[in-house]
C-alpha cells in the first residue's frame, strides 16, 4: 500500500510542476515581449502596457503555488487567473478548453498529494 501512495504523491508532484510549467513558459514568453505577444494579446482586447504586470502576476502566482505551505492559495489564485484567461478568449470566440484542462490538473495534482483535500472532496465510494 505504500508504494502506491508513493507513486500517487509523485503523480500528483508531476502534474503540479506541469500545471506550472505552462504557466512559467507563458509568463517567460511575456516577459521578452515582441510583436507576436503584443498581436496575441490584442487580438484578445488586453492593451500592451498589461503585458509586464500579468507576467509578474502569473510568476507570483506560480511561486506560491510550488511553496507546499502555500500550495492551496496558490491553486486559488491560479485558477482565477484562468477565470480571466477563459472570459479574454470566450470574449472574442476563442476555444477555451484548454484553461478548463490546465484548471483540473492544477487542482488534480494537490488533489492527489494533500490528504486535506481528498477528505473535502472525497470520491464516491459504491
Amino acid at each position: 500500500m505504500a508504494a502506491t501512495g508513493g507513486t500517487i504523491l509523485w503523480v500528483g508532484r508531476g502534474l503540479c510542476i506541469l500545471a506550472s510549467l505552462v504557466f512559467v513558459m507563458s509568463a517567460v514568453m511575456k516577459f521578452m515581449g515582441g510583436e507576436a505577444v503584443v498581436e496575441g494579446m490584442g487580438h484578445l482586447g488586453i492593451p500592451a502596457s498589461l503585458i509586464l504586470p500579468l507576467a509578474i502576476l502569473e510568476i507570483s502566482c506560480v511561486v506560491i503555488y510550488l511553496i507546499p505551505a502555500t500550495a492551496m492559495l496558490g491553486a486559488i489564485l491560479l485558477t482565477g487567473f484562468l477565470g480571466g484567461a477563459i472570459l479574454a478568449h470566450l470574449r472574442v470566440g476563442d476555444p477555451w478548453f484548454v484553461q478548463v484542462a490546465l484548471g483540473i490538473v492544477i487542482w488534480l495534482g494537490l488533489w492527489l498529494q494533500e490528504g486535506r483535500l481528498k477528505s473535502l472532496l472525497p470520491l464516491r465510494k459504491s
